[in-house]
């Protein structure tokens, strides 16, 4: 199964809508090994965000981040990645589809809710950046027969 790591970023949980967002990857089908409330210190952004270290909107990027609690989560399913990122919308919200996260619920690229892995290798290399193994739980989900075949 493919596991991708999805934040509720410091604008989600400031405006109480970190249980909408959970319920959307949940009822999307995706099952939730990994969840913890955090602050992300200035290395572990800067860690994240160092794919975008020469672009102009760094140091925004890891501001924005560093600025508010974030909710980070595992999420796992088959197609996890390209499920999730679905579920989340166009990265501007302007654009996101209706009935996305962002789509319905943000205004601004600068305040866009949520991250999501983007590839499979970001989704491993993000997971073991937020979280240690013992903190991921292996667990079976009762009702996967009717999510998946």
């Amino acid at each position: 199964m493919e596991r991708t790591l999805i934040l509720v970023k410091p604008d989600g949980v400031q405006r109480g809508l970190a249980g909408e967002i959970i319920g959307r990857f949940e009822r999307r089908g995706l099952k939730l090994v990994g969840m913890k409330f955090m602050q992300i210190s200035q290395a572990l952004a800067e860690q994240h965000y160092g794919v975008h270290k020469e672009r102009p909107f760094y140091n925004d990027l890891v501001a924005y981040i560093t600025s508010g609690p974030v909710v980070a989560m595992v999420w796992e399913g088959k197609d996890a990645i390209n499920a999730a990122r679905a579920t989340m919308g166009a990265t501007n919200p302007a654009a996101a589809a209706p009935g996305t996260i962002r789509g319905d619920l943000g205004m601004e690229i600068g305040r866009n809710l949520v991250h999501g892995s983007d590839s499979p290798q970001n989704g491993v290399k993000e997971v073991n950046l937020f979280f240690n193994a013992d903190e991921i739980v292996d667990w079976n989900r009762g009702g996967d027969k009717w999510i998946k075949e």
